[in-house]
């Protein structure tokens, strides 16, 4: 077996992602943001921004056409100090941001009481009824007929909250929500069907397997060679982009319970690798943004000591970021 340096482990990821031709730099804005910023005060002037993103092939111009997006989409504001900008998070999209990063990297997935949570929809017009389905299922929910949505952990008091934020207090009135237990008898669907029904994990694990691949070697680079000719703005880009990519995987994850997933799923191999990888990449990546992240009037905001924490425990994801 042929053994790949750090360097050119890390290099291949990066030019890999720099070769996409519609790289969706809204979307990682965010990801810098949650992952990065927030720790950070939630504030970042334009010009830290743009420089923390160029070396992944992201423009100015994009970079602005973005944040401009952000703006008007209530995920961010803008304050000018002169002819400076800083970028800030709204309360909402605080609110939104301090819900996600509480999943990111908490606890692993909780075990199941063998009851099903379900979300049972009745009339409603077909543009609502397909935003608030989309809306179930960035909470992780699977539909098994029209209007029945269905999940075994989920805290159905919890999503309810998040459906109001999210502007669907008015056709909550349509909805059940309710906990049932499957039938034991022979004739009632199993518990593996009802996840067939609601879920296509063939494809999810698909994705798993590349996460995988991208990133496993990577890692044992780290893990044989250290880390002591490893850039620190290197740790950040591949910090950056391993957040983007699990996140992204993660919101399509219903985070089911060890007891309704195949034996090899993909998945719980793919938090454990993102976890340690973070970790590996934690200090390096730490003090570039030390050096990097500025606020308009040239302030350096600290991080809080939340980030030595993060994947202490384990990880989880499922909430709609751009």
């Amino acid at each position: 077996m042929v053994k790949v340096t750090v360097s050119k482990s890390i290099a291949a990821r990066l030019d890999q992602f720099r070769q996409n031709d519609r790289i969706q730099a809204g979307s990682l804005i965010t990801t810098v943001f949650g992952d990065a910023i927030l720790p950070r005060g939630g504030r970042i002037s334009l010009g830290s921004m743009i420089q923390l993103l160029q070396p992944l092939g992201v423009s100015e111009r994009l970079v602005r056409t973005a944040v401009y997006r952000l703006v008007k989409e209530e995920w961010l504001q803008s304050e000018a100090l002169g002819r400076k900008t800083d970028y800030m998070l709204t309360p909402s999209g605080r609110s939104r941001f301090d819900d996600a990063s509480r999943q990111i990297y908490a606890a692993d997935i909780p075990g199941w009481d063998r009851r099903w949570r379900l979300m049972v929809v009745g009339e409603l017009d077909g543009r609502m009824r397909e935003q608030l389905r989309r809306a179930l299922f960035w909470h992780g929910f699977g539909e098994t007929t029209s209007g029945c949505f269905v999940h075994p952990t989920a805290d159905l008091e919890k999503v309810t909250e998040s459906l109001v934020s999210e502007g669907f207090g008015d056709v909550l009135g349509h909805v059940i929500a309710m906990v049932a237990v499957n039938s034991r008898a022979a004739q009632c669907a199993t518990d593996s069907t009802m996840v067939q029904k609601a879920w296509n994990l063939g494809e999810l694990a698909s994705s798993y397997e590349g996460f995988l691949q991208k990133y496993e070697p990577i890692s044992d680079a780290l893990a044989s060679q250290g880390q002591k000719d490893l850039p620190e703005e290197s740790a950040f880009l591949i910090r950056t982009l391993l957040i983007h990519d699990v996140r992204r995987l993660l919101l399509r994850d219903p985070q089911l319970p060890d007891s309704l997933l195949p034996a090899t799923w993909p998945g719980s191999r793919a938090r454990l690798l993102c976890r340690d990888l973070y970790r590996k990449l934690l200090p390096l990546s730490e003090r570039h943004l030390d050096a990097h992240v500025r606020l308009s009037s040239g302030l350096a905001p600290h991080a809080s000591n939340v980030v030595a924490t993060r994947f202490k425990y384990g990880m989880n994801l499922n909430t709609d970021f751009p």
